[in-house]
């Protein structure tokens, strides 16, 4: 086991993993910009260094500092949490080369999956079924016309090296397809310094379903059941909840197994996520991000793991501590992302937090770095806490999530906790009868 794990991030994820590894008895150090100076996670670490200035590309992006903080503190491992240097390969690489534990898959598979169109090879030579479309990068208007039609309209163009929406377009007929072509393109090329795109099959209503996969590195692999996250915003998402009101426990298994034995034959080490798409009783892969994902605490509700601290065990050599047959699946599980954003228009709500209260009681869990009195700079993600809510089913966990959010109290901001008062009470949602588009939709209608 490790002697010291540096957490390289901020904010709840810190403080969760900061958590984790207390609990297993490893002494932490977390490194902060100087706009972190009074972060919770900064005051309950054994150690803490500041490595730079506010810009995230001047501290929490800035590999060599992190490197120096961990030479200064004497870390053996950095767990990365999610977003900032968690998926990126050189960071891993640099780590290896200091003789540090990156706490997380090996470089090869962060660079495989990291790659949109390579990600799609490897997931169709795994076995896993992928939305039909093209094999690589378009290389011309002529081609993305033949295999527009081949595959029919409407088709969606996606950038090699995107996320977060940037650089995909949707073409329903030919007329449509030059120009978005030529917009996803221009817009790749803004975002991520590569143009490449790569066209796809689009699906009119699909849900966005997505497994939770462990692998030990040494060809065994397990999957920890489904997260439904279609309710989502400009492709961002905004509720997910263990297991989908759209599957069944065949379904489930059937495509369990399908991920657990690719992360069994790709030699994958730690914790990872296949995403899908999913419509009439078909799965269609769109991705694998190979880092803790922001939803991690519904799986872990759901099946009583926790996942860094097997994220830890596997890194430090120990293998897993389960096999598919005793994972078991209790009740249902839902998480709501609060964000220091305008409930109506989401613009970003930096400032003062004059009053923080989180609610409890049985099955109620709120992941927070945040307090009364604490200064949201404006820097980084908007995302102030997450709120889990867990029941023996759906039903009982909406009704403790309405409860809830009654009790969740965040004065001297505007929150998005009124829209999840909103949700909480709709019947489409009650009923878990919603897709990919419906939060736009509903967004649009109410503010007509």
């Amino acid at each position: 086991m490790f002697h010291k794990i540096l957490i390289a991030n901020r904010g709840e994820i810190a403080l969760r993993v900061l958590r984790a590894a207390k609990e297993l008895g490893i002494k932490t150090v977390v490194v902060h910009s100087t706009a972190d100076a009074d972060a919770m996670h900064v005051r309950l670490a054994d150690e803490s260094v500041c490595i730079g200035p506010p810009p995230s590309r001047e501290s929490y992006l800035n590999i060599h500092q992190i490197v120096a903080a961990c030479e200064i503190t004497g870390a053996d491992a950095v767990h990365p949490g999610y977003g900032f240097l968690s998926e990126n390969a050189k960071f891993a690489d640099i780590l290896a080369a200091h003789h540090i534990t990156f706490i997380g898959p090996s470089a090869d598979h962060i660079r495989t999956m990291g790659d949109k169109i390579e990600a799609k090879r490897t997931a169709k030579r795994l076995g896993i079924p992928v939305v039909p479309g093209s094999d690589g990068a378009i290389s011309d208007e002529r081609e993305a016309k033949r295999l527009a039609a081949e595959i029919g309209y409407p088709v969606i163009i996606k950038a090699s090296a995107g996320g977060g929406g940037r650089g995909m377009k949707v073409a329903r007929t030919e007329a449509d397809l030059v120009e978005a072509l030529h917009t996803a393109r221009t817009e790749a090329g803004a975002a991520f310094g590569d143009d490449s795109v790569y066209i796809e099959k689009f699906l009119e209503k699909p849900r966005h379903i997505e497994l939770q996969v462990f692998g030990d590195g040494s060809g065994k692999g397990v999957h920890l059941g489904e997260r439904d996250c279609s309710l989502q915003r400009r492709h961002q998402k905004v509720w997910e909840e263990a297991g989908s009101p759209a599957l069944n426990a065949e379904e489930r298994a059937r495509i369990g197994e399908i991920c657990a034995n690719a992360v069994a034959e790709l030699g994958y080490s730690g914790a990872g996520t296949i995403e899908f798409l999913y419509e009439n009783g078909e799965f269609y892969f769109i991705e694998m991000n190979t880092r803790l994902q922001v939803e991690h605490p519904v799986t872990e509700a759901i099946t009583g793991l926790d996942l860094v601290h097997e994220q830890i065990r596997v890194a430090s050599g120990g293998g897993l501590s389960i096999n598919q047959a005793n994972v078991k699946f209790r009740g249902h599980a839902i998480e709501c992302r609060i964000n220091a954003e305008d409930p109506r228009t989401f613009m970003p709500s930096p400032g003062t937090i004059t009053h923080f209260h989180t609610p409890g009681g049985l099955g109620v869990r709120v992941d927070s770095g945040v307090y009364s009195g604490y200064r949201i700079p404006p820097y980084y993600d908007s995302l102030i806490g997450k709120l889990i809510v867990h029941g023996r089913n759906r039903v009982e966990c909406m009704m403790r999530l309405r409860r809830a959010l009654g009790e969740f109290v965040v004065d001297g901001i505007k929150t998005t906790l009124p829209l999840f008062q909103d949700l909480v009470g709709n019947s489409d949602i009650a009923n878990g009868d919603y897709d990919i588009h419906w939060l736009e939709k509903y967004l649009a209608q109410s503010a007509d």
